[in-house]
């Protein structure tokens, strides 16, 4: 089983490695290899150290986050399946909430619904709605229920929660270098902090996450 402490540090090594890359030497390659590496150490850790119906859910959770980020980073392609990968992982968040907060949930379902559909309504009127952009609010809207719901778990998953917020974070990142990409007057220090700024956001999360699961 591999040990907090290892995983802690490894994950230390890599962060600090892959922003200096993104700092000094933007697009190296060598970026992306350290980076998909400490997702997959992440899997690796909840595999080893979570038990039970919490570890599965965790488990498949990082697997699916694992895919996702095979096409969206390494092969840079097939952003609808990648997209498609991270609303499983937002729906499987959601169903370990609901195992641990069951009260209220055709409420808080029927609102979850409520918000989806109001943004796809949004980006239709827009005329900017496609395939790509309904999966994305889908998985974003589930991102910020997934976020706000969290406060309520207690402080046991004060680190869950504190994960998701920074998920949160670097999908904005995200949607500021999109928005760059379709709006070039839009750039500017923002944008250049959103491009490091994704995975500064982005691994914490991912680590935090990993380290809320039941361990054996």
């Amino acid at each position: 089983m591999m040990g907090r402490r290892i995983f802690l540090v490894a994950e230390l090594c890599l962060y600090a490695a892959f922003l200096t890359l993104d700092l000094v030497r933007p697009g190296s390659g060598w970026d992306i290899v350290l980076k998909y590496s400490s997702i997959f150490l992440c899997f690796l850790y909840v595999m080893t150290a979570g038990r039970g119906k919490d570890g599965a859910l965790m488990r498949a959770a990082l697997g699916f986050t694992l895919l996702a980020d095979l096409f969206l980073l390494v092969l840079n392609r097939h952003y609808l399946t990648g997209v498609a990968c991270f609303c499983v992982v937002q729906l499987l968040y959601l169903t370990r909430m609901a195992k641990l907060r069951p009260e209220k949930l055709p409420l808080r379902l029927a609102l979850r619904g409520v918000l989806a559909v109001a943004a796809l309504i949004i980006a239709w009127r827009l005329g900017v709605l496609d395939g790509l952009t309904a999966l994305s609010l889908f998985y974003f809207s589930q991102l910020v229920c997934n976020a706000l719901e969290s406060l309520s778990l207690g402080a046991p998953f004060r680190g869950f929660s504190l994960g998701l917020f920074l998920f949160l974070g670097c999908d904005l990142c995200v949607g500021l270098q999109n928005l760059s990409a379709w709006f070039p007057a839009a750039g500017g220090p923002l944008v250049e902090f959103a491009r490091v700024g994704m995975w500064l956001f982005y691994l914490p999360s991912q680590i935090l996450i990993s380290l809320s699961v039941k361990r054996k």
